[in-house]
């Protein structure tokens, strides 16, 4: 049972596309995600994406998102692709996945 003033979580499949790997990116979203208390995880894809899932509240990963269109010094995002769905409830942390 949750309270009423706790947010209700979301999950969000989200892939980025640009200059994103090789350049810190996995590890710049698992601190950012970490920092706003997300959970799930991040993983290179073969093509030169990177892929993530993250579970929380949606304004906190409405925030990520922000953030992950920017991403750390070296990259260069060309796009940020989301799809929502129900939480899991499956991580209890965020993490690299490989």
């Amino acid at each position: 049972m949750t309270e009423a003033n706790e947010p209700i979580a979301v999950r969000a499949r989200v892939t980025v596309t640009g200059r994103v790997q090789g350049v810190g990116y996995r590890a710049f979203t698992v601190r950012v995600a970490t920092q706003r208390g997300l959970v799930g995880g991040v993983r290179n894809l073969d093509d030169g994406r990177v892929e993530l899932e993250v579970e929380g509240p949606k304004d906190s990963i409405l925030a990520l998102l922000e953030v992950l269109k920017v991403g750390p010094p070296a990259s260069r995002v060309t796009a940020v692709q989301t799809e929502w769905g129900n939480a899991t409830g499956r991580h209890a942390e965020f993490l690299v996945w490989y």
